[in-house]
């Protein structure tokens, strides 16, 4: 009873088409691939973003010098 046969989900199909017609079914079918699309060129620029960030932080920590600063503190108070 839990487990649909392939003559169920058959029925069910012909069901959907017939209430949303065959037109406006492959409408929904573009635009959820064109999602799918357009995420999958998200992800691919966000990762190519990411790398180009992490080379310019590896730059920049090669080419700038050490900025350390020491310095030794006077008690005033005396």
């Amino acid at each position: 009873m839990g487990s649909f046969s392939i003559w169920h989900w058959l029925i069910v199909l012909v069901i959907v088409m017939l209430v949303f017609g065959t037109k406006k079914l492959r409408n929904i079918g573009q635009d959820l691939g064109g999602a799918v699309k357009g995420f999958k060129d998200g992800m691919k620029t966000s990762e190519e973003s990411k790398d180009q960030t992490t080379e310019q932080i590896q730059q920049s920590a090669a080419t700038t010098p050490d900025k350390t600063v020491d310095v030794h503190a006077k008690d005033v108070n005396k």
